[in-house]
């Protein structure tokens, strides 16, 4: 292989396995000892891994949560392409939970007229359900500024009396060893709240939440079934035997 080869090969099986060892990379590339050391002290000085004794592990960054406004301006197309066919799942004399989330956001109008009882925890999607006349309750609790979502105590403990069908939640970061992860430890007990009390729950993200980690855990890969837009070969074939992708179609 050649340098560039060998760089894009160590980088793939460090995103699909977490951790690498230097005997199995010199087995797999042909490659000497002294090769594969300078391959990863090369990629380490360019911040792609950190080498441990052995081998080498990939390097996690924690990402930064947006406000609601700035995540609302990205991928728009993408976003109501998801909710769309988030929707489609949803039948008639379903009882659901829908996520705060600019995602979700976009599956208000394509639940119209459905004849359907839904919880929220989301002002501002309960706000347009209610103007088209859908049976939507907003749980209380503490009003979180930056993503206006209704969080706290108050609301896990008025979540956890109810159930339902299906749970269509917003996510910030998803990874195949550290699993779908979000920047606020009460916004995620109560994402883990809905997802519990569900009998199905559906994770909706664009492909730009794959790859990241953020600070707190929901669940596993395969505690939920992932609704997404159009993914990269590499993507889809690292994730999908993990859990279930259903890709919107533009």
């Amino acid at each position: 292989m050649i340098t560039e080869e060998r760089y894009n090969f160590i980088i793939e099986k460090l995103n699909h396995y977490g951790v690498i060892k230097s005997q199995e990379l010199m087995l797999e590339m042909n490659c000497s000892e002294s090769t594969i050391r300078r391959d990863l002290a090369l990629l380490e000085e360019q911040g792609k891994l950190v080498r441990v004794h052995g081998g080498a592990k990939r390097v996690y960054t924690i990402e930064k949560e947006q406000t609601l406004t700035e995540k609302s301006i990205k991928n728009v197309q993408n976003k109501k392409n998801i909710a769309k066919l988030a929707a489609s799942f949803v039948e008639d004399g379903d009882t659901i939970f829908l996520d705060a989330g600019s995602t979700t956001f976009f599956m208000v109008p394509f639940l119209k007229e459905k004849n359907i009882h839904i919880v929220t925890n989301a002002v501002q999607h309960a706000l347009l359900l209610s103007e088209q006349n859908n049976d939507v309750l907003l749980i209380g609790g503490k009003l979180k500024n930056t993503t206006q979502a209704i969080i706290g105590t108050t609301s896990i403990e008025q979540l956890s009396r109810y159930r339902f069908n299906k749970a269509f939640l917003g996510i910030n970061g998803i990874d195949k060893h550290y699993g779908f992860t979000t920047p606020d430890p009460e916004e995620a007990a109560v994402k883990q709240q809905a997802f519990m009390n569900s009998s199905k729950a559906y994770v909706l993200a664009d492909e730009t939440k794959f790859n990241k980690v953020t600070f707190v855990k929901v669940c596993n890969m395969d505690d939920a079934l992932i609704i997404t837009d159009h993914l990269t070969a590499k993507k889809y074939e690292s994730y999908y035997t993990t859990t279930t992708i259903l890709e919107a179609k533009s």
